[in-house]
């Protein structure tokens, strides 16, 4: 592949209509950059043909993959869907940008690791998912890395957005229904704002256009600064919300893994080590709760505070 500077400054974000690729959207439009979004039925990634055919009408100067089956518990019961978007999708775009010589940047997840280590998990541990998802996301990591040199691969945690369902919208629907809310206290990890997330892959897509250095190339971890437990994350939720609405809920009792058992299991420590992106790309995630409390005034200030609907996170 040529290491040439690319005078191509169009990116491609698929899985357009995901709660990060909206998010994203508008981050490189207002870079600068140009950007197209494509996803269903535009672009369907499990379908090889389709991928190329879209790459070759694009012709962009990098493409990020947002695209992902994220139904976590449901992937236990629809396994061959799972692994159709999030190992053969990546193996299909990694194949065209490859022929395109065009970079890729992908999403991954925390959850290719088992949550049994006690410090955050470095870009090199070894990993050993849990359940479906996080192994399809495994797989397609290293569908990746075995086709395409010129790939970069994020890995983030606990996303949350202004769109979509997630946890936060989730946690105030909620709210204003009961007193009283039970939320997992022995998992712990770093909640991400999407719009963070957006900023620090904005400037990754600008380095992997310019080419100005082989050695970003790599796998990559970014989540918001400081950890918390789902427990702690539905306190900050609801004082956050309760400066902006009054709402029913007194009370977020602190409770086990065991006593909400789901048909997949959660790794209990999902923190992540993110130095080696700022030592590469000079990004420095910020803390977490600033961008719940930028999420939030993004929420009201739109008055998106309905009840939550829409897709999942990566």
């Amino acid at each position: 592949m040529t290491s040439s500077v690319s005078s191509n400054l169009r990116v491609l974000v698929v899985g357009s209509e995901g709660m990060l690729a909206r998010d994203l959207l508008a981050r490189v439009r207002q870079s600068g950059l140009q950007v197209e979004g494509l996803d269903l039925p535009e672009l369907d990634i499990t379908n090889p043909g389709q991928v190329r055919s879209s790459l070759k009408s694009s012709s962009p100067g990098v493409v990020i993959n947002c695209a992902a089956y994220t139904a976590v518990d449901k992937a236990e019961s629809e396994r061959d869907a799972a692994f159709s978007v999030n190992r053969d999708g990546p193996a299909n775009l990694a194949d065209a940008c490859k022929s395109f010589e065009i970079p890729l940047i992908h999403i991954s997840t925390d959850y290719i690791f088992d949550g049994s280590a006690r410090s955050p998990y470095q870009e090199d541990a070894p990993p050993n998912p849990l359940g479906i998802y996080g192994k399809s996301k495994w797989e397609g990591e290293e569908e990746i890395r075995r086709r395409l040199d010129e790939h970069i691969i994020v890995r983030t945690a606990w996303l949350f957005g202004a769109h979509g369902r997630n946890f936060p919208r989730t946690i105030l629907d909620l709210a204003r229904e009961r007193e009283e809310l039970r939320v997992i206290a022995d998992q712990h990890g770093c909640p991400t704002w999407t719009g963070d997330l957006a900023d620090a892959l904005t400037t990754m897509a600008t380095e992997a256009i310019l080419r100005k250095n082989d050695r970003i190339w790599g796998t990559y971890h970014f989540c918001g600064s400081g950890r918390t437990t789902w427990h702690g994350f539905a306190e900050a939720i609801i004082r956050n919300a309760m400066k902006r609405e009054v709402l029913k809920a007194r009370r977020v009792v602190p409770i086990t893994t065991d006593e909400y058992p789901t048909p997949a299991s959660r790794p209990a420590w999902s923190v992540l080590d993110c130095r080696k992106v700022g030592k590469v790309f000079g990004i420095v995630p910020p803390d977490w709760e600033a961008g719940l409390a930028k999420m939030m005034d993004e929420l009201y200030s739109k008055n998106q505070v309905f009840r939550s609907t829409g897709s999942g996170s990566t």
